[in-house]
């Protein structure tokens, strides 16, 4: 790593020039990236939910559907009625509509002054004429929604809030780091400027070759900017410390392959919108990696000026290892009782309540739950073979007793030869669990469960089923890693206990703040926040073991470690906080959930965790810390003292 270094101080034009060249690129073709990204379903077509929405769609196809909501007026109201029929036979040559006035059952809100028109896009081309005509229905309020126009407002939304985000956040970034660093606070702006834009061009690239979510573009510019913050104070932080550089590099190094490893182990659920994000921030890692241990050392300044250590982390870490048992128990006491609101969270499929609260799809996603529906959505059974006969009665008469059923429908318009029965929840609640005795009562033919509740339980099963090979996988990782930085075995397992503990009180709290969400939001958290955890306890970690290995001395090598570290390391959570929360603008509900999610975290990580719980746990565990050491030769010894 010192003869990396040096290459890239002495050639540093060359460097630089490089860098500028992919810089340009990003901003020149990367930004094409926001055209080419494509919605990303979070579940596999292989799910059983997803094979019979497949199958519901063989057997009686829909096009896309767009709904319309009018306010204000009673629904018969002679003026509205005139003015809905008029658009309904102006549509009725290129669609599909449903309305009071023509269709049975009929749609009229609880409020009686709300009435709902279903329109089915038999062309898809035709949907901005039927928008236009829908709007043209007089009523004193009409409200147009409908999946395909929260999908193309979600992705725009996700274009705007990305440039809001990126803007606000570095704005503020750098007047902290101006703040902090003074004149040197150029230095991680311009190693996240050129992360970014290489990033973007990077994913434009992939997206030639593999599908790239619109979600996901948003997720990896937030990590790239992040980490390449982080990356570049650290190096900037140890050059002005001691003028080590390539120790802080090689910290660099092994941080970058911990938080990869994080993101390698979320590929593993396989579920496609994961799998996506996990790709995309793979390349954010590599990217934000590639540009600390290249661009800032290029750039460091030679004669730097020497920086005012903080004394905070090292006060508070003293005081834990003076009283580490209780310090311990308190600290994790906390913990455990912030982490418990999120065992009550409900879980949803992605849908329009993503959107701001102004965004007209939502609203009308809100009005047709709240107002219109007047039921849970059923749970759906597809069954291959006839509805007749002894024993088809017999399963009809056992899914109508599960228990959690209200109503059992069967639909009459399906081809014969294959069976459709809606399941009708008694509440939202009972419908996963529907789901469950449903599938677990033998059936007279093949059969499939669908429907929204089906998808949930689905998405929990299989991140469920691969979630013990994920944890696997990265906890090996980490392991080998960490063994190496400290030729510790007990220092991973600790180092995972307590960021699992970091990561339950960021749910919890997040929990506590908003009661609902989204599928994905939890598993999305765990991955980036046990990676940025991981992060801060390699720099923590490599500071803790240099001053072990000078003093042996187990106590004051954990206060010195983070009284060196404690500076660096609430600078740049500082600095990703702000990042996090400038992304939180863009008023998108996934992205603003894992903006605050990931804030608390690092809140969390800087204050009980690295300064309170990681002392006196090291305190308590004492010379075992360093416990086996490296009793496999010289190889390993050197390659540990080295990192």
């Amino acid at each position: 790593m010192r003869t990396w270094v040096r290459f890239c101080r002495r050639h540093r034009w060359s460097v630089l020039v490089v860098w500028l060249l992919l810089a340009v690129g990003g901003a020149v073709v990367g930004g094409q990236i926001f055209d080419r990204a494509a919605v990303v379903g979070e579940l596999s077509p292989q799910a059983e939910s997803m094979r019979a929405k497949a199958r519901l769609d063989q057997l009686k196809p829909e096009g896309p559907t767009i709904i319309a909501i009018t306010k204000g007026l009673h629904p018969y109201d002679p003026g509205l009625v005139a003015s809905v029929e008029e658009v309904t036979r102006e549509l009725e040559p290129i669609s599909k509509v449903e309305t009071l006035y023509n269709a049975p059952g009929g749609a009229i809100g609880k409020d009686n002054l709300s009435t709902m028109i279903r329109v089915e896009l038999t062309d898809p081309s035709k949907q901005d004429d039927i928008v236009s005509a829908l709007r043209r229905i007089k009523a004193p309020q009409v409200l147009v929604g409908g999946e395909t126009l929260a999908e193309r407002e979600f992705a725009d939304r996700a274009i705007s809030g990305a440039a809001l985000g990126e803007s606000v956040g570095l704005a503020a970034l750098a007047l902290l780091l101006l703040l902090i660093l003074g004149r040197s606070a150029w230095l991680p702006l311009v190693s996240a400027f050129v992360t970014v834009a290489a990033t973007l061009l990077a994913l434009r690239g992939l997206a030639e070759v593999t599908t790239v979510s619109e979600f996901a573009v948003n997720v990896v510019t937030l990590v790239g900017l992040g980490l390449s913050v982080d990356y570049a104070l650290l190096i900037l932080w140890r050059q002005r410390q001691d003028g080590l550089t390539e120790r802080a590099c090689r910290t660099v190094l092994v941080s970058g392959a911990v938080v990869g490893i994080a993101l390698l182990g979320l590929m593993l659920l396989a579920e496609p919108l994961l799998a996506s994000m996990a790709l995309g921030g793979l390349v954010a890692v590599v990217v934000a990696t590639a540009a600390a241990l290249s661009v800032v050392p290029a750039l460091l300044p030679e004669n730097p000026s020497r920086i005012r250590e903080t004394t905070l982390v090292g006060r508070m870490a003293a005081f834990a290892v003076a009283r580490p048992a209780a310090v311990a128990a308190i600290s994790a006491g906390a913990l455990l009782l912030l982490a418990l609101p999120f065992l009550g969270v409900k879980l949803h499929n992605s849908d329009a309540r993503a959107l701001p609260g102004a965004s007209e799809s939502r609203q009308v996603f809100e009005e047709y739950l709240h107002t219109f529906r007047q039921r849970p959505e059923p749970v759906t059974v597809v069954l291959e073979g006839g509805s007749g006969g002894e024993q088809m009665r017999d399963y009809l008469n056992r899914l109508n007793n599960v228990d959690g059923v209200a109503r059992l429908e069967q639909r009459l318009e399906i081809p014969a030869g294959t069976t459709v029965i809606d399941l009708t929840p008694d509440a939202e609640q009972v419908a996963p669990e529907v789901v469950r005795a449903v599938r677990a009562i033998p059936a007279p033919a093949p059969i499939l469960v669908g429907g929204p509740a089906a998808e949930i339980v689905d998405y929990r099963d299989a991140v469920l089923d691969r979630l013990p090979l994920m944890l696997a996988v990265i906890f090996a990782a980490m392991l080998a890693l960490l063994y190496l930085l400290t030729g510790s075995l007990l220092v991973p397992v600790k180092a995972l206990l307590l960021n699992l503990l970091s990561l339950g009180a960021a749910l919890g709290v997040l929990s506590m703040i908003f009661k609902d969400l989204d599928l994905t939001t939890p598993v999305l958290l765990f991955v980036f926040i046990f990676g940025l955890s991981m992060d801060y306890e390699v720099f923590a970690l490599s500071r803790i073991f240099e001053a072990y290995r000078e003093s042996r001395d187990n106590t004051k090598a954990i206060i010195d470690g983070l009284s060196r570290t404690g500076g660096v390391l609430t600078t740049a959570a500082l600095s990703l906080i702000v990042v996090f929360l400038g992304f939180v603008l863009g008023g998108l509900a996934p992205l603003t959930h894992l903006g605050i999610g990931m804030a608390v975290a690092l809140i969390i990580d800087v204050t009980v965790v690295r300064g309170l719980l990681l002392p006196a746990v090291m305190h308590l565990i004492g010379h075992l810390n360093w416990w086996p050491g490296y009793p496999y030769g010289r190889f390993f010894a050197e390659l540990g003292s080295k990192v």
